[in-house]
C-alpha cells in the first residue's frame, strides 16, 4: 500500500514539474526576461554562508550563526513589508528562503509556510507559485527517498495547506494517515483526519470532506467521546447541508437532536426540528407523503421553542405551519395559528413580524370574503406600519379598497 502511494505521489509531482520544464524548452531566449527563474533555486553565493569546500556540511557554531541571521532577513523583510516596499520585502524572504535549506528540510518548510501565507495574503501570486515550486521539488526528494519521517510529511501538508493547494496537502497528509496507522497512533490518526477534512472543506469538496468526518464521528463514538461527537455531528450537518443532501441532513441531524436531548441541552432543539423539517419539506417535492413529517417537525418545533421562551423560533414554525395549512386548502386551521402567531411575535417583541402577521390575517379574510374582519386586520397592520414608517401605502391602499367593497 505504502509503494503504491508513493508510486502516485511520484506520478503527479512529475506531472507537476514537467509542464513548466516543458513550456519552458518551446519558449525563445528572448522571452527569458519575461520569465524569470524562480528565485528559490537560483545557485549565487551568498555572504551570509560561509566557504564550503567539497560541500562540507556546516558545522554546530556556523549553523547557529547562519539561523541567527535568517531570523535577522525574515525580520528586515517584515518591517521593510511593514514600510510598503513588497517588492524589496519580498527580494529579502527570498534570499532567506534560498539559504534555509542549508538549515535542513524542516527549517525550509517552516519558512516556505510562513512566507508562503504572507504571499498568498498579499495576493503575491508569482511568489506563491516559485513557493509551490519548491515545495513540489523537496516532495519529490522525500518520496525518492522512501522517507517514513512523519514530522516532514506533516509540515508539507501545512504548507500546502498555507499556500492553497489543497490536493497536493492532502496527499502528504494521506502518507502520514498511512504512517500514524502503521503506528497505531489513534490521536495522530484523528489529528491527521481533521487536516484532511479541512482542506476538503477549503476546496469546497463536500462529498471526500463527508468521508473524512463520518470516519473521525466513527471514531469518536468508539472511544466515547462525547465532546468530539458533537462537533463532528455539528460539521456533518453543516456539510451536508452545503451539498443539498437532504436525507442525509435529516439523519445527522435527528442524532444530533439525541445528544442535546441526552446532554439536557434542549435549547438547541427548535432550531433543529426546524432544520429537519425544512429539509422534509425539500424532499416532499419528489415524495408528497414526506408533507407531513414536515408538518410534525415544524409543530414540535413551535411546542419546544414556546416551552423554552424562544419566541423568535416559535414565529419561525408558526409561519411555516400556517404556510402548510394554506397550500392544504385548511383555511380554518391556517386563521387559528395566524392569530397564535400574533401573540408570539408580541411576546418576541417583533414589530415587523407582528406586522406582517396582520397581512397575512387579513388576506385570510379577504379569501373567506369576511371584510370587516379583513378590514380590522388591515387597520392593526397599518397602525405597526406607521410605528416603523414601511409599507404604510400598502395596507392604506388595502383599507380603501375594503372600504369600497364594504360600501356596495
Amino acid at each position: 500500500m505504502l509503494q503504491r502511494f508513493i508510486l502516485i505521489i511520484t506520478t503527479i509531482i512529475v506531472w507537476y514539474l514537467c509542464i513548466p520544464g516543458t513550456l519552458a524548452k518551446e519558449k525563445r531566449i528572448e522571452d527569458l526576461d519575461k520569465f524569470p527563474p524562480n528565485p528559490l533555486e537560483i545557485t549565487i553565493t551568498d555572504l551570509l554562508l560561509p566557504n564550503l569546500p567539497d560541500k562540507r556540511q556546516l558545522t554546530l557554531t556556523e549553523l547557529q550563526k547562519l539561523k541567527t541571521d535568517l531570523d535577522g532577513l525574515n525580520q528586515e523583510a517584515q518591517i521593510t513589508l511593514q514600510g510598503g516596499d513588497k517588492k524589496k520585502a519580498f527580494e529579502v524572504w527570498n534570499r532567506e528562503l534560498r539559504l534555509r535549506r542549508y538549515v535542513g528540510t524542516l527549517s525550509e518548510l517552516a519558512a516556505l509556510s510562513r512566507v508562503g501565507e504572507i504571499a498568498g495574503n498579499q495576493n503575491e501570486r508569482e511568489e506563491v507559485q516559485y513557493i509551490s515550486q519548491r515545495l513540489q521539488v523537496i516532495q519529490s526528494e522525500i518520496v525518492k527517498q522512501k522517507s517514513t519521517d512523519l514530522q516532514l510529511w506533516k509540515s508539507l501538508g501545512n504548507a500546502y495547506g498555507k499556500i492553497r493547494l489543497p490536493k497536493l496537502g492532502i496527499l502528504a497528509y494521506e502518507q502520514v494517515l498511512i504512517l500514524v496507522k502503521q503506528q497505531k497512533d489513534s490521536s495522530g490518526e484523528i489529528e491527521t483526519l481533521k487536516n484532511i477534512g479541512e482542506l476538503h472543506l477549503s476546496w469546497f469538496d463536500y462529498p471526500q470532506a463527508a468521508n473524512t468526518y463520518q470516519k473521525l464521528l466513527a471514531l469518536a463514538m468508539n472511544q466515547g467521546d462525547k465532546t468530539n461527537e458533537l462537533g463532528y455531528l455539528q460539521q456533518l450537518a453543516y456539510i451536508y447541508t452545503r451539498e443539498k443532501q437532504p436525507q442525509a441532513a435529516i439523519d445527522i441531524l435527528n442524532k444530533l437532536a439525541q445528544v442535546y436531548t441526552r446532554e439536557q441541552n434542549l435549547n438547541e432543539i427548535p432550531a433543529l426540528k426546524l432544520a429537519i423539517a425544512a429539509n422534509y419539506e425539500s424532499l416532499s417535492q419528489e415524495n408528497p407523503n414526506l408533507k407531513q413529517q414536515a408538518f410534525d417537525n415544524y409543530q414540535a418545533a413551535y411546542t419546544t421553542a414556546w416551552q423554552l421562551n424562544q419566541y423568535a423560533r416559535a414565529s419561525e414554525a408558526l409561519e411555516k405551519l400556517i404556510a402548510f395549512y394554506r397550500s392544504q386548502k385548511q383555511v380554518d386551521s391556517a386563521l387559528q395559528t395566524s392569530k397564535i402567531l400574533i401573540e408570539t411575535q408580541t411576546l418576541a417583541n417583533n414589530f415587523y413580524g407582528l406586522m406582517l402577521a396582520y397581512d397575512q390575517i387579513g388576506n385570510i379574510y379577504l379569501e373567506r370574503r369576511e371584510y370587516a374582519q379583513a378590514l380590522t386586520a388591515f387597520q392593526k397592520g397599518l397602525e405597526i406600519a406607521q410605528q416603523l414608517k414601511y409599507q404604510e401605502s400598502y395596507f392604506t391602499k388595502q383599507i380603501e379598497k375594503l372600504k369600497t367593497e364594504i360600501k356596495m
